[in-house]
């Protein structure tokens, strides 16, 4: 959870959505994905963040 707003769910590549489907501004954080689709973020993006 970031500023009690947005919620991220870090997972592997095969991580579903299944936890965070019904929550509004959630987002999918997941390893060994190039680039991200939807509500999904490929994890070395945050890298950016630093």
């Amino acid at each position: 959870m970031v500023d009690h707003l947005y919620q991220f769910e870090v997972g592997g590549k095969s991580k579903s959505k299944r936890q965070i489907r019904n929550q509004d501004d959630s987002y999918l954080v997941v390893d060994d994905v190039e680039y991200g689709m939807g509500n999904t973020i490929p994890l070395w993006l945050f890298g950016f963040l630093y």
